[in-house]
């Protein structure tokens, strides 16, 4: 599918090593609680269930970052993680984050992809309600602060 005028200029691949600082700065800066550790990324980047993606302009000018997890024999996949550089947001990154997550999901032979975002994000809500997620459920008290969060599925049929 060819990127839309929004993403035209915004590239995704699978991060790499060398970008793990960049990676963990965002996600101090995007994310008051529940953050991925640097351990943790550095686990995720070269695991076969994890999809670590990076969105840039060019190599060295990152906007934003996806974490797609995978389990073993599971028809479904999930975005743990979506985040984007405030002077990017409105400027198609987390559009071309979506779209190479559902595409990770479906070369992982997933058919569907599901989310959980806090109840209280209007914008990601929004984000996720435009490219055909749909609410399918809430999870009390999910958050380490004790946020609630909507759960989201994007069929991938």
């Amino acid at each position: 599918m060819p990127p839309s005028p929004a993403t035209a200029d915004v590239r995704v691949r699978r991060a790499e090593p060398s970008d793990l600082d960049d990676l963990v700065a965002l996600e101090n800066a995007s994310f008051d609680s529940d953050r991925l550790s640097r351990a943790q990324y550095r686990r995720h980047l070269d695991s076969a269930t994890a999809r670590v993606l990076v969105a840039s302009a060019n190599r060295r000018r990152f906007l934003g970052t996806a974490v797609v997890f995978f389990r073993k024999g599971a028809a479904v996949a999930r975005l743990y993680s979506l985040a984007t550089r405030p002077e990017a947001r409105g400027k198609g990154v987390g559009s071309a984050l979506l779209a190479a997550a559902a595409e990770a999901a479906r070369r992982h032979g997933c058919r569907a992809l599901r989310l959980e975002v806090r109840t209280g994000n209007a914008d990601a809500i929004r984000l996720y309600e435009r490219h055909g997620f749909r609410r399918i459920g809430r999870r009390a008290a999910y958050y380490e602060d004790g946020a609630d969060a909507w759960r989201y599925e994007l069929a991938l049929d």
